[in-house]
């Protein structure tokens, strides 16, 4: 802890409570075995707390209270828990992290002072009146997407299809990044990747896609159908083209099953996307052979084969180049 205990102390005390309570006390008021306590925080990505350090409050009991009767009604499932508990803590890190450092960016540090206590203090009393509105909006952010994955489950028809049903997996990724993120100071770096992500969201769920995840200059992202696929890495594109604050965009895309987990999906679909984009030229899009397949009579493509190549991990593979077809009269 780099700030003054007595800082952190009213730090607590507005977003949590007073810190009066050890790790075993709370594990026994609400009821749970604290050796379980213990994995809860852990996998909330927090680290171990010794059991004699009063950091906890009444707000973790009744949280670990709620983890309770979230288990009864799971039937005791216990590794479920901490398998949501994980990814639970892992977004809204994110979440809190950009928080944070939004607000820092915002603070007047020549008029505050760099000391770690009068950076938290400031930070208390911004945070402090913001608190009663951010949680609705997290809380409507966290139910929409609920519908959203509701849906996405009722499309495919069943449970077990959505953790290892077919999907198109698609990379696409800045090129020359390295390159260019050594020419630039940190607030035009942090607008350039905020511009990367504001369109890659913006193309992907306007055309039914979903996006996995932001791996600095690199969107992952599935769609249901290689048709809605193709659409969005043809968008992306010509979008990443037309934008003059950024580079060209390279795609790569694979058809197949692939397994969904933590919110993130994995398998060998996954893995030949991702090779793809790697080979991929500037402005570019590589298809697999699964994903040309059923575009070949599509109106709105041309495809346009590779020979074979021979891809690390994967062995020789089929590959084809994905353009939109050119406006004109069409014969048939």
């Amino acid at each position: 802890m780099t700030t003054l205990p007595e800082t952190w102390h009213a730090l607590s005390r507005v977003l949590l409570g007073d810190p009066e309570l050890t790790a075993p006390e709370v594990a026994q008021q609400a009821g749970v075995d604290l050796e379980y306590t213990r994995r809860l925080w852990t996998a909330l990505g927090f680290p171990p707390v010794p059991d004699d350090e009063r950091v906890f409050t009444r707000s973790d009991v009744a949280t670990l209270a709620g983890v309770r009767k979230l288990l009864d009604q799971l039937g005791g499932a216990a590794d479920v828990m901490l398998q949501l508990t994980r990814v639970t803590g892992q977004s809204l890190a994110r979440v809190a992290e950009a928080h944070v450092a939004t607000s820092v960016d915002q603070l007047n540090l020549s008029q505050i002072g760099t000391e770690p206590d009068r950076v938290v203090t400031a930070l208390v009393a911004r945070f402090e009146p913001l608190l009663p509105m951010l949680e609705p909006v997290l809380s409507y952010v966290w139910r929409r997407h609920l519908v959203a994955a509701m849906f996405r489950v009722a499309a495919v028809g069943s449970t077990d299809a959505t953790r290892t049903g077919a999907l198109a997996v698609g990379f696409a990724d800045l090129v020359g990044f390295t390159a260019i993120s050594q020419q630039l100071d940190a607030p035009e770096l942090a607008a350039l990747v905020d511009r990367f992500e504001a369109l890659a969201y913006e193309h992907i769920a306007r055309r039914g896609g979903r996006v996995v995840k932001m791996i600095g200059d690199e969107v992952m992202f599935s769609a249901d159908t290689p048709a809605v696929a193709a659409e969005i890495a043809l968008a992306l594109v010509a979008a990443y083209a037309g934008d003059a604050a950024l580079p060209e965009v390279r795609v790569g895309l694979a058809y197949g099953p692939a397994l969904s987990f933590e919110g993130d999906l994995f398998g060998p679909t996954v893995n030949l996307a991702s090779r793809l984009v790697n080979i991929a030229r500037p402005g570019t899009v590589l298809v697999s052979e699964e994903l040309a397949t059923p575009l070949g009579d599509a109106p709105d493509f041309t495809l346009r084969s590779l020979r074979a190549l021979r891809l690390k991990g994967i062995g020789r593979t089929n590959v084809w180049v994905l353009r939109p077809r050119a406006p004109g009269p069409r014969h048939g």
